[in-house]
């Protein structure tokens, strides 16, 4: 399984802009991507609602996770705008 943990980079945490980006970024990633706060169960990276339930804030530390073929690249993509609070879509996702 492929992971990435990363520190959330937006002002606001993962709540309904950032939330919004980052689920286009996940569902157009290719691959089942999993999000979990601080240890806490993993969803769903591709639901809103689950990404929001989250409660993520600023600073706190998610991990991204895959369990499918070549999620590598995916999930670095995914990790780099969390982790910078990019306000777009790269154009790599």
């Amino acid at each position: 399984m492929a992971e990435r943990h990363v520190n959330v980079g937006w002002a606001e945490g993962l709540h309904a802009r950032p939330a919004s980006l980052f689920v286009r970024a996940a569902t157009a990633a290719g691959v089942p991507v999993m999000i979990a706060k601080g240890g806490g169960q993993p969803v769903n990276a591709a639901s809103m609602l689950a990404v929001l339930g989250l409660g993520a804030q600023s600073g706190d530390e998610v991990v991204l996770s895959s369990q499918a073929e070549g999620a590598e690249a995916a999930l670095d993509r995914l990790a780099k705008l969390v982790a910078e609070g990019l306000e777009e879509l790269p154009e790599t996702v």
